[in-house]
């Protein structure tokens, strides 16, 4: 059985989109998901299938929409991958909660980083399908514009490196 990561889209931030875990662990349990850990408010779900990711994906959506009524958008990585976006900063002087990783449901256009506008300094990395910004003084005041962001869900390198560690546990059970 295959362990994925689930990392929805504006839930439980900024008012929008509330969910509470115990509810999100619940549903993914119905439709047959198992060995389902949830991480902090901010719609990290783990959990194992023997089901495809495009599969898992559509089903994960379509009974968000159901309880929701509409879907906040649902990213999905395996272990591996999380593993692979916790582990290859191209940030490593930045400070975790700094550094956001963006995760995307495909690649970004090869022109995505033609649009940046980035007043307060913030670099950007494209990687496959993250996109890693550092933020030198934050992300809650900074003026950084890039469109391909929007299609994406955030977490900080904290979070991706717990998921990421709590993923690998899931799949050494």
């Amino acid at each position: 059985m295959a362990v994925f990561v689930a990392l929805l889209r504006a839930v439980n931030v900024g008012g929008t989109g509330a969910l509470p875990m115990a509810e999100l662990k619940a549903l993914c349990e119905e439709i047959g998901l198992t060995d389902v850990k949830t991480y902090i408010q901010s719609g990290n779900v783990l959990f194992r299938s023997d089901e495809g990711e495009a599969k898992v994906q559509a089903r994960l959506e379509e009974a968000l929409a159901r309880k929701m009524g509409s879907s906040p958008g649902v990213i999905l990585r395996s272990c591996q991958e999380l593993e692979h976006a916790a582990d290859n900063s191209p940030f490593p002087h930045a400070k975790p909660n700094y550094l956001l990783v963006s995760f995307l449901p495909d690649e970004p256009p090869k022109d995505a980083l033609d649009k940046l506008v980035a007043p307060g300094g913030e670099e950007v990395h494209i990687a496959g399908r993250e996109i890693y910004v550092h933020y030198p003084d934050g992300s809650g005041r900074s003026k950084l514009k890039l469109p391909a962001l929007k299609a994406g869900t955030s977490r900080n390198l904290n979070t991706v490196r717990k998921l990421a560690e709590m993923a690998r546990e899931l799949e050494a059970r």
